[in-house]
């Protein structure tokens, strides 16, 4: 997975943002906002137009984690239309959705981040709240090459 981090690390660093909608905006993609029920989001093409639809119902921290996943999708499997992103799929082990899921955490938790923030006590679970990102996601997020919270035995995986 150091791979997704290091494509995290370029995107970033290319258009000096980790913020998913502003890199969206900045690599052409379209963001959608409409009704979805229970489906949080999707990533799709329409002739060759890259677009992310968002559940415009979801809170605002949910649609920033929506989008970073539904970015990865776009960046990584930019020729598969993604199936849906559920609320309460459990134990994905589809490769497309842990790899969408890796590439969320560690564009809106990059390491950079937390070693910014250690200074002011700013821990990994006020991140999560901030950026939206599922605590039961935190098995993906690696630091220094480190897993940085233990893999639990039930792992909600988005898609």
């Amino acid at each position: 997975m150091s791979q997704i981090k290091d494509l995290v690390n370029h995107l970033i660093k290319k258009h000096r943002t980790f913020n998913p909608f502003e890199l969206a905006e900045r690599m052409g993609i379209i963001i959608v906002y409409e009704p979805l029920g229970s489906t949080l989001g999707y990533f799709s093409r329409h002739f060759r137009v890259p677009i992310i639809h968002i559940n415009q119902d979801a809170n605002k921290e949910i649609q920033t984690f929506i989008c970073a996943h539904e970015l990865g999708h776009a960046v990584q499997h930019s020729n598969v239309n993604t199936t849906f992103l559920k609320k309460h799929t459990l134990l994905s082990t589809d490769r497309l959705e842990i790899e969408a899921n890796t590439f969320a955490i560690e564009l809106l938790l990059p390491d950079e981040f937390f070693y910014e923030k250690n200074n002011t006590n700013f821990t990994i679970h006020e991140a999560i709240e901030n950026y939206g990102v599922p605590t039961e996601l935190l098995n993906l997020k690696s630091l220094d090459g480190k897993k940085i919270y233990p893999r639990t035995e039930r792992t909600f995986l988005f898609f």
